[in-house]
């Protein structure tokens, strides 16, 4: 299962997610599962903002060798499923590459349908839509660009603890 994660400016959420992923699945003996990711206005070329990569390597991941990339059709259609950091992001993946729309969540989205549907394929995740919806507000995890590190490790903590269990159920 290939996973396109999406944020804002690659460079704090999304390669988070992505590298968390990466562990996850070396540590859980999965070669069946990777991750890359980009942005809706990347900063392209940069490596992780470093207070975002020093909260990863606490979580476990490596920042190492990071670049930022915005996003594509090609990356998010050579994806088995898109997951973003925001509404927002969610509806630009759709808007560039709307093949995906079926398969193509919030990170708080996917984790919310997962546990009120038991899925266990993105199959089963993307049907769930129509039985489980939202309460109202977005399923938004806060960009801590810019924020203090108290932010950093907050945010990093969510996705951990939003990701890992979902990674550890859902297949292709």
């Amino acid at each position: 299962m290939r996973i396109f994660f999406v944020c804002t400016g690659n460079v704090c959420r999304s390669p988070t997610a992505e590298r968390l992923t990466s562990a996850y699945a070396a540590e859980a003996g999965r070669t069946d599962l990777t991750a890359h990711s980009g942005g809706t206005r990347a900063m392209v070329g940069h490596g992780m903002e470093p207070t975002a990569a020093l909260v990863l390597q606490q979580l476990g991941g490596d920042p190492e060798g990071f670049t930022a990339q915005r996003i594509s059709p090609q990356l998010a259609e050579d994806s088995d499923m898109v997951i973003t950091m925001s509404e927002r992001q969610r509806n630009k993946v759709v808007e560039v590459a709307p093949r995906m729309m079926r398969v193509t969540f919030t990170l708080k989205e996917a984790a919310r349908l997962m546990e009120a549907s038991g899925a266990t394929t993105v199959a089963e995740l993307a049907a769930a839509r129509a039985q489980h919806t939202a309460e109202p507000g977005p399923e938004d995890i806060t960009d801590p660009m810019g924020q203090d590190e108290e932010t950093f490790v907050a945010v990093g903590s969510e996705i951990a603890d939003l990701l890992l269990p979902l990674l550890a159920r859902i297949r292709v």
